[in-house]
Parts: structure tokens; C-alpha cells; sequence
């Protein structure tokens, strides 16, 4: 049997790649078929048909909305024999979606893993994503193999909701540090500071990490091409809120930052890379 992979927006085509780059056999589906052009894996024609030929599925998606139609949709995952089939949702969803999802794939006879990951598409080329992973242990342990080809950080959270959870936690902090990291640099250009010393100051000082190493080139050329969009994390900020709403607790930095990448739909760049959020505060 073949591995399904569905969703081939930038990451989860990187991922794909990947894949098959390790030998894996591929058959994949995206909703835009075009997208599936060049990467030499099989197509399926629905969702359905992929899954009558795949025992694990992977999954990328934008959102939960996304992922309940790819499950019950016309044609959907789960109009095919599901039964003893692993499904590895590497989309970041809400925390309250993936109940939802864990159950209608246990009443099918399938197992559920939640598995977003840290990272975007360099790393995901590499296989050096992090992997978080909540679900049945047994289903975990089968799949574990086909994770790690995808994912050189691997963590188990087996209850379900904890992955999706920590998922977003983590974009807390990299939203609002991309967004810390764009306003000061915008805030040097004001005072006069050429913006590549900017960066090279801040890169020995307090802005010396991964993200401002991984975007230090977007933001010096201003070349905004996609890895991670500003409509994803706008999307994944606004779940958070909900998590600290169901929580009772405040959210400080990143309601701010969610509003910074909100501002990213007004003009128009809201799915360019999540980096272009420096445009939006210089433009302030």
C-alpha cells in the first residue's frame, strides 16, 4: 500500500518532497490539482479514492475548516473503508476541532493523530521539522517511521488536544517575536541606521535567533516570498485566543501581534511570508 499525502500548499508539498526523497511511495490530492504537477507522485482523484489506496495519510491543511471538509466532504477521506487506517494531521488546528476529529475517526475504525509541526519549508525539505504528536500510542508507534522522515525533533503528547495546544503556544512566541524583531528594525531605519547593520547588531544582541537568522534575507530585500504566511499565523494567533478565553486568562503580546499580521489583509500581502509584517509597522 501507498502513503496519501493531501494538501500541497507550500509546506505540505516541501513535506511531500520529502517524503519522496526517502523512497517513500506517494499518492497525493489537493484541491487545486495543478499543485501536484512535477512532483512525481501518483494523483488521486478525491480524497475518497486516496484513501482506498493508503493505509497512512498525511495531511497539511490551512485550517480546521479545511480539514472537516477534506474528512466529510463530497468525496470525502471518510466515505472510504477507513478501517485500521492512521491519519497524521500535520495542519494546526483548533484545540477544539481535534476532539471532533480524534472521535469521527475512532467511530470509523481509523486512528487520529494530531502532529503539527515547528518549522516551515527549508527544514521541511531537510527533514529537520519538530513534530508534536498527540493520539493513540499503538498508532503512534506504527507511523513513528514515517514521522521521522519528516521531523528531526519528535515530541509524544498522547493526550489528545495537548499537540494542538502546545502548537499554538509556540506561535506565541514566534509571532510576537517576528513582529518585536520588524518593529525594531524599522524603528533603527527611523533614527537613521542603514537596516543591514540594524540586523547585524541585533543578530550579536538581543535579536540573535533562529527567526531573525531565517528572515534576515526576506526583510534586507525586501523579497517576501512564502514559507509561513501572515494569513496562517493571524489563523493560528486567533485560535490561541480562544484557548486563553476557554482558559479565563488575558492574552498580552499576542493579541497585539495577532492584530499586527491582521493588518496584513488590508494590504493586500496577507498571504506573502509571515515576515512581511516588518512592510506593515514601517508603513505605520
Amino acid at each position: 500500500m501507498k502513503t496519501g499525502f493531501i494538501g500541497l500548499g507550500h509546506l505540505g508539498k516541501a513535506m511531500a518532497k520529502r517524503l519522496l526523497s526517502e523512497g517513500v511511495e506517494l499518492v497525493v490530492w489537493n484541491r487545486t490539482a495543478e499543485k501536484a504537477t512535477g512532483l512525481g507522485a501518483a494523483v488521486a482523484a478525491s480524497p475518497a479514492d486516496l484513501a482506498a489506496t493508503a493505509d497512512i495519510i498525511f495531511m497539511n491543511l490551512f485550517d480546521s475548516g479545511a480539514v472537516r471538509s477534506v474528512f466529510s466532504g463530497k468525496d470525502g477521506l471518510l466515505d472510504a473503508p477507513c478501517t485500521g487506517r492512521i491519519i497524521i494531521d500535520t495542519s494546526t488546528n483548533h484545540f477544539e476541532d481535534v476532539l471532533y476529529f480524534h472521535e469521527m475517526l475512532r467511530e470509523k475504525g481509523a486512528y487520529y493523530l494530531e502532529a503539527p509541526v515547528l518549522g516551515s519549508v527549508v527544514p521541511a525539505l531537510q527533514g529537520s521539522l519538530t513534530v508534536l504528536v498527540s493520539g493513540e500510542r499503538h498508532a503512534y508507534e506504527s507511523a513513528l517511521p514515517l514521522i521521522e522522515k519528516i521531523g528531526r525533533n519528535i515530541f509524544y503528547l498522547e493526550k489528545p488536544a495537548l499537540a494542538t495546544r502546545m502548537k499554538l503556544i509556540n506561535n506565541l512566541v514566534l509571532g510576537s517575536f517576528m513582529a518585536t524583531l520588524a518593529e525594531a528594525i524599522a524603528l533603527a531605519e527611523a533614527v537613521d541606521i542603514d537596516k543591514a547593520r540594524a540586523i547585524d547588531m541585533l543578530l550579536v544582541g538581543a535579536g540573535n535567533a533562529g527567526i531573525l537568522h531565517a528572515k534576515k534575507e526576506n526583510i534586507l530585500k525586501e523579497d517576501f516570498s512564502t514559507q509561513f504566511s501572515s494569513a496562517l499565523i493571524y489563523k493560528d494567533l486567533h485560535y490561541l485566543q480562544d484557548l486563553a478565553f476557554s482558559l479565563k486568562r488575558p492574552l498580552f503580546t499576542g493579541a497585539v501581534a495577532k492584530e499586527l499580521f491582521g493588518m496584513t489583509f488590508n494590504r493586500g500581502i496577507a498571504d506573502q511570508d509571515f515576515s512581511a509584517v516588518y512592510e506593515v509597522i514601517r508603513g505605520l
